[in-house]
């Protein structure tokens, strides 16, 4: 018989830290648990994966699954590559680890991303001049109202900036069980350096996806605070891309504004934008913007999942009215 838990507490599972309590709550360690579940289920539901990327701000009365399933197979490999197939409930840091240990290469970038497999393609995460998609080959889900098993292909998921059908067309609608992956063998990766610092603090080495990964876990923990001892989830806002037209005018008032180039349009950075109106180091309380690190967001303690949207809400208002961008967040709010 499966039992759940009431009026569970779950902030130690978000890094935000907030106060989170759901009216019911299930960890979901096997797949056969997940169908049993929602062939019953009459409440409200939201999936958890790693509660990275999430923000609570009051209490659900529903169901709260737990997604902890755990797994790694290879199921296919020839001589450049292996096809992997994990399962959402693992994590993704550890997933990569794993995947250098075994010489494998493609996601050596996105190492210290935090949260689990099964979120990534939903956020199509990326970093350092990486992203999911690039080793995506496909995931399978089950539509929670159907029960229907479905396989998302690279084309089906529709994956864009932190964006993808799960946060759009299909929102809410499925719960991703594994995720496959295509990975490089030794003597076939294609290795990303030229981004940030990598460069830098590999000097005039050989690289290879051990030495990108140990360059890139350097570089994140040297710019972003641990989730551990200040709650925060990495970058609260997406980079905003603009027109060129928005551009000229925002040059005008503000010549050193950094932009990039991106299929036609201008990226620019948000922590730039955040800095330039001095919310750099912001503190109310126990929320505040990082002295270090302006795209994030946190909680030094006592802060609420309210507070912090708060925060966040008024400086989307200040960037709208100083540049005439709006900034949207990457964090999920419930």
């Amino acid at each position: 018989m499966i039992r759940f838990e009431k009026n569970k507490f779950i902030d130690e599972l978000t890094s935000f830290g907030v106060k989170a309590e759901t009216y019911k709550y299930y960890k979901i360690d096997e797949l056969s648990y997940l169908l049993t579940i929602l062939s019953s289920n009459k409440l409200p539901i939201r999936i958890l994966g790693g509660g990275s990327n999430i923000l609570w701000t009051k209490k659900f009365n529903g169901l709260t699954l737990h997604i902890n399933t755990k797994g790694i197979l290879i199921t296919k490999e020839n001589d450049s590559h292996v096809f992997v197939d994990v399962q959402a409930g693992e994590n993704w840091h550890e997933f990569v680890l794993w995947s250098i240990k075994n010489n494998y290469g493609g996601i050596e970038n996105l190492a210290l991303i935090p949260g689990s497999v099964g979120a990534a393609p939903i956020q199509n995460i990326g970093a350092y001049g990486v992203e999911l998609k690039e080793v995506f080959v496909e995931c399978s889900a089950i539509n929670i109202k159907t029960l229907n098993s479905k396989i998302f292909s690279l084309k089906d998921c529709k994956f864009n900036y932190r964006d993808s059908i799960f946060k759009n067309q299909e929102i809410n609608k499925y719960v991703i069980t594994s995720v496959k992956l295509k990975l490089t063998k030794k003597g076939h990766h294609k290795l990303s350096t030229n981004y940030g610092d990598i460069d830098k603090l590999l000097g005039k080495s050989i690289p290879n996806p051990k030495s990108i990964a140990e360059a890139v876990i350097k570089i994140r923990k040297s710019k972003l605070p641990d989730p551990k001892k200040i709650g925060n989830v990495g970058s609260f806002f997406k980079n905003p891309i603009i027109n060129k037209n928005l551009l000229k005018k925002i040059l005008i008032k503000y010549s050193d504004i950094p932009h990039y180039f991106v299929d036609g349009a201008y990226k620019i950075p948000a922590a730039w934008l955040i800095e330039k109106l001095n919310f750099k180091g912001y503190r109310k309380g126990d929320t505040g913007v990082h002295k270090d690190q302006a795209l994030i967001l946190v909680n030094y303690g006592n802060s609420s999942g309210i507070e912090i949207l708060k925060l966040s809400e008024h400086i989307q208002k200040e960037v709208h009215k100083n540049f005439s961008i709006k900034l949207i967040p990457e964090v999920v709010v419930w």
